[in-house]
């Protein structure tokens, strides 16, 4: 790590063309975008008439719901962490996320999306959770935020720090810490790790904090209200993107650990990240031919997404505990170089490598 942590606020754009410049960006060619435009008009035609369907009915309980070992009644500081896995099993790792997150005083919710949860998982997350809950897998993160928020506010009437969180990341690789007292330290406000440029700016809401009571109850406000769909796309447009301009036109700070414009920048000081970056994206080609200040002029017309595309400057120049399952998985983006990732995974890890990789197991395996 190289670079000092500080909060980066979030500035007013519209996104203007930034839709289709990341599109292009995130894909590397006109083909994928034009592929994956096709992919998203099939999943809105098909997710319409099943939302429709789905507002019409009456809401339906969680299959199973049960108090942790310590309901903490009193609690105010909560946190919601969705859990999903193919074998609905509760990874090592994850039983390391929520026992890392317990060390910084917040009650945590704990809602798995799996269908079958082995009775030795959900009583190991009892024990460190206030709250455990099975939900139907539907509406992803944003949808089992929306659909416990009634609940929590019933337990938790009045928070005054409330954290987001969820499983599609590997870590922490470094210490948690540094980043939580960060977050911390801007005071009232709604903070996150990434900030991205895609859409307009917004935080990427893998790692959410809310502080100040009046923060808190307009992001459970926003949370509540959500329409929650089966489609993806519409979820990111409407839960993610959307959210940093429901908390500013409310007055609120809105910030991010690790600001768009300090990653680019240190990427482009940096040969080898230049490099990196040019392998992924006909655009950026070119990139290692320009002066500094043009060729970070060209990563903000052509937005990158930071968890991906900067996944290695995150790691190594800014100590991100995190990096990106869906990356490790995935690499949806055909990015280079991205199994090389176990490199970037010290040896006094919070989260081991091997921890780490029997994780990525429990996500693939049927």
């Amino acid at each position: 790590m190289t670079e000092p942590l500080r909060l980066t606020d979030l500035r007013d754009a519209s996104p203007g063309l930034r839709r289709v410049a990341h599109g292009y960006a995130t894909s590397g060619t006109w083909k994928r975008v034009a592929r994956r435009a096709t992919s998203v008009g099939q999943e809105l035609l098909a997710a319409l008439p099943r939302d429709a369907l789905r507002a019409s009915r009456r809401s339906v309980a969680p299959p199973r719901m049960q108090d942790g070992i310590d309901p903490a009644p009193d609690a105010t500081r909560i946190a919601l962490y969705v859990h999903y896995s193919a074998t609905g099993q509760v990874s090592d790792m994850v039983r390391c996320q929520l026992g890392l997150l317990r060390q910084f005083g917040v009650s945590i919710v704990f809602i798995s999306m799996s269908e079958h949860i082995p009775e030795a998982d959900w009583q190991a997350v009892r024990q460190l959770c206030a709250l455990v809950v099975q939900r139907e897998n539907f509406g992803r993160d944003f949808g089992a935020w929306h659909d416990l928020m009634p609940e929590v506010r019933r337990r938790w009437p009045r928070p005054e720090e409330l954290m987001l969180a969820n499983d599609s990341v590997l870590g922490p690789i470094y210490p948690l810490a540094p980043v939580i007292d960060a977050m911390r330290s801007g005071g009232d406000g709604l903070f996150g790790l990434t900030e991205s440029l895609q859409g307009g700016p917004h935080l990427q809401s893998y790692l959410l904090l809310a502080r100040g009571v009046a923060v808190v109850r307009d992001l459970m406000d926003f949370l509540q209200r959500l329409r929650v769909s089966h489609s993806k796309w519409l979820l990111v447009q409407r839960g993610e993107i959307r959210l940093a301009r429901w908390m500013r036109r409310r007055g609120h700070r809105v910030a991010a650990v690790f600001g768009y414009d300090r990653l680019t920048e240190a990427a482009v000081a940096d040969p080898a990240e230049r490099r990196r970056l040019m392998g992924s994206s006909a655009k950026l080609r070119d990139l290692d031919r320009l002066p500094a200040d043009q060729a970070s002029a060209l990563l903000h017309e052509w937005p990158l997404n930071p968890t991906q595309h900067l996944w290695h400057v995150l790691a190594t120049k800014f100590g991100d505990p995190f990096v990106k399952t869906e990356l490790v998985l995935r690499n949806p983006g055909r990015l280079p170089n991205v199994d090389t990732w176990p490199a970037v995974v010290p040896a006094d890890s919070p989260c081991p490598l091997q921890m780490l990789q029997a994780h990525l197991q429990t996500m693939t395996a049927g």
